[in-house]
C-alpha cells in the first residue's frame, strides 16, 4: 500500500503551531513525517530567518504524534559521530514506541556548516564518512558491544542500551547521486529517497537504483524508495500561476529542478501526479511543507487528495 507523508520544514514557525501542525497531519492518518537535519533556513538567507535544531524538534515530533513513521531525511553525518547518531536514534524510537526510522546523508549547505564551527570537506570526503557511517551504525544497533578504528570514526568497547524498540531501526539513504549515492543505498539502506525529482526522472533513477541492487546480489524489491515533493497545490486554476512565479523567485536558479518535483496545480492534477511517481516505482510520495503553509490547499489535499490518492493506487 503506497505510504503518503509529509516532510516538514523546521523554520518560520513557532514551536506550538509546528506542533499543532504534526498533530493535524498525524490525526488525518499520513503514514510519515519528517523534519530536515539543517541549522540555517532552506532556501538559504543568510542565516535571517527563525529555525529551530533538528534532534530536539524530533523528541517533540515523537512525543506529540502517535501513528506516522518518524524519519530525519536526512541527517548529516558531519555534525555527529556514528555513535552519537545511534544513541539519539534509539532515544527517539523510544519517544515514538518504535516509529523512528534514521536517515544519513553527505550534507550540502556549506554556509550553515562553516557559520556554527563545523569544517566542510569535499563531497568525496563527505560521501566517504557516509559509506563508513551507515555499517557501523547498523553494528551498534545490533550487537551488544562495538569496537571500530576506521579512517574517520572510532568506537571502543561501545555498549547501546536500552536496544531499538523492534530490535532494529530502518536505516535511509538521500539524494540522488547516481555514482555514489544509489550504490551505498543498494549495499547499505533500507530505505532511499529522492528530493523534488520528475516522475519521468525518479523512474530512470528508480531502475539504476534496481541494477546497483542486482549488481550487490540484493532483491531490489527489499529497498523501499521515497519522494519527497514542494507542496504547492491550487485551489482553483486562477492560483497557479502566482504560484508558479513566487517559485520561480524563490528558487532562482534552482526553480527549474525544484518545479520538476513539485506538486502543482490543482486537486485533480495532484492525484494524476502522485499516481505518476507511484506508476514509477515510488513506495512513499511525502509533501514538503514550509511556513507559510496554505491552510486551505492544505486542507483541500488531506481531505480530497489523499483519499483519491489511496482509492486509485495499486
Amino acid at each position: 500500500m503506497v505510504q503518503l507523508g509529509a516532510h516538514v520544514g523546521q523554520q518560520n514557525m513557532t514551536m506550538d503551531d509546528m506542533r499543532s501542525l504534526w498533530r493535524r497531519l498525524d490525526e488525518a492518518r499520513l503514514d510519515w513525517i519528517s523534519a530536515w537535519d539543517h541549522l540555517y533556513e532552506v532556501p538559504p538567507a543568510g542565516g535571517g530567518q527563525p529555525h529551530f535544531e533538528a534532534v530536539a524538534t524530533l523528541g517533540a515530533l515523537c512525543a506529540e504524534t502517535s501513528h506516522a513513521r518518524i524519519g530525519c531525511l536526512v541527517f548529516y553525518v558531519g555534525y555527529r559521530n556514528p555513535a552519537h547518531l545511534a544513541r539519539i536514534a534509539v532515544t527517539l524510537d523510544h519517544v515514538s514506541g518504535g516509529r523512528f526510522e534514521l536517515g544519513l546523508g553527505s550534507g550540502w549547505a556549506e554556509l550553515e556548516a562553516r557559520a556554527h564551527g563545523y569544517p566542510f570537506p569535499s563531497l568525496r570526503t563527505r560521501m566517504d564518512m557516509v559509506d563508513e557511517a551507515f555499517p557501523l551504525v547498523r553494528q551498534i544497533l545490533s550487537q551488544e558491544r562495538t569496537s571500530h578504528d576506521g579512517r574517520f570514526y572510532t568506537t571502543s568497547n561501545l555498549s547501546m542500551e536500552p536496544r531499538p524498540v523492534r530490535g532494529h531501526i530502518p536505516m535511509w539513504a538521500g539524494g540522488i547521486g547516481e555514482t555514489r549515492t544509489l550504490p551505498l543505498a543498494a549495499r547499505h539502506a533500507d530505505g532511499w529517497n529522492a528530493p523534488y525529482v520528475s516522475p519521468g526522472e525518479f523512474a530512470r533513477l528508480n531502475r539504476l537504483l534496481d541494477e546497483r541492487c542486482e549488481a550487490v546480489g540484493r532483491d531490489p524489491s527489499s529497498l523501499e524508495r521515497s519522494v519527497n515533493l514542494m507542496f504547492n497545490l491550487a485551489t482553483d486554476a486562477a492560483k497557479e500561476h502566482l504560484i508558479e512565479e513566487q517559485l520561480r523567485a524563490q528558487w532562482r536558479d534552482m526553480a527549474p529542478r525544484v518545479m520538476g518535483g513539485a506538486l502543482l496545480g490543482t486537486p485533480d492534477r495532484a492525484v494524476e501526479r502522485v499516481l505518476a511517481y507511484i506508476e514509477a516505482g515510488a513506495d512513499g510520495v511525502n509533501v514538503a511543507l514550509r511556513s507559510p503553509v496554505d491552510e486551505e490547499a492544505l486542507e483541500v489535499y488531506l481531505s480530497d487528495v489523499v483519499p483519491a490518492v489511496r482509492a486509485a493506487a495499486p
